[in-house]
């Protein structure tokens, strides 16, 4: 039985795995909206939802965390302070949105975008 067991494995070793996370987030936060598959874009949006929740936040501890997630991306932790967490003051969740885009050429995979609402 595969009982309390949580996400995808991708494909990947753990490090790379929680690097494509990390590089993936740091793209939405960056951009506002990505294209990549589905799977992905679904591991990834509890993350994304999670560092815009913790800078509503906006004190020094919410900060040092974001910035311990992403410590080489100052300007990334800048926008999400400054730009993107008051954007989404009044709500409480629900930042990010999953549209499809249909299926890859190469291999079918679901293509989706994933962008900020």
């Amino acid at each position: 039985m595969a009982h309390r067991i949580d996400g995808r494995k991708l494909g990947r070793s753990g490090g790379h795995r929680t690097a494509l996370y990390k590089n993936l987030t740091v793209s939405i936060l960056r951009y506002e909206r990505v294209k990549t598959t589905e799977a992905k874009a679904k591991e990834v949006q509890g993350r994304v939802e999670r560092m815009i929740t913790l800078a509503k936040r906006g004190d020094l501890s919410a900060r040092r965390a974001v910035v311990s997630q992403f410590p080489n991306e100052p300007l990334v932790v800048t926008k999400l302070f400054d730009e993107i967490a008051p954007k989404y003051a009044d709500r409480t969740s629900g930042y990010t949105r999953i549209v499809k885009l249909g299926q890859r050429a190469g291999d079918a995979a679901e293509v989706v975008q994933i962008e900020l609402v």
